[in-house]
């Protein structure tokens, strides 16, 4: 059911919208057509929006970016999420890349903080262990990184 509104209207919905959180432009036609606008009356407003810097998938890329590895999630996640929320694979790679070297230190640090840095003993727990960090997105080589680094004592 497409809602009859004005220009203004439209408008004014998706700056409330973007007042709470960062949205893509893709987000924002997907909430405002949950609404009832009709597709064709949101493109040049949400266009506005995106020349004037009021949408930026840039920016929004690089603050999920920040806020899920803060949260303890990988690259490969967050590619995977930010895919999901319309960003260009340009700027995907571009945002992943600039903590390229961050991610094996984040694994690790995930890995020390879930398992109390408990080495694996056998392989099914070893398995337990990189299943962990697989779900939350980091690579085959980060996990091993993570869970072969042996721990430094406190002391040395």
């Amino acid at each position: 059911m497409e809602l009859p509104v004005t220009q203004d209207a439209i408008r004014q919905k998706a700056l409330d919208l973007l007042t709470r959180r960062d949205h893509t432009d893709q987000e924002i036609m997907q909430k405002l057509m949950l609404r009832g606008y009709s597709k064709e009356a949101m493109q040049p407003i949400v266009q506005a929006l995106v020349e004037t810097g009021l949408i930026d998938n840039q920016r929004f890329a690089e603050n999920y970016r920040h806020w899920r590895a803060q949260k303890g999630y990988g690259p490969l996640r967050i590619h995977q999420e930010l895919q999901s929320r319309g960003v260009s694979p340009e700027i995907i790679a571009e945002v992943i890349n600039m903590a390229d070297n961050a991610w094996s230190v984040d694994a690790r640090n995930l890995w020390i903080k879930h398992f109390k840095s408990c080495s694996p003993r056998d392989f099914k727990e070893c398995a337990k262990q990189m299943r962990f960090l697989q779900y939350r997105g980091y690579t085959r080589e980060q996990i091993e990184a993570a869970i072969n680094q042996t721990v430094i004592p406190e002391n040395y």
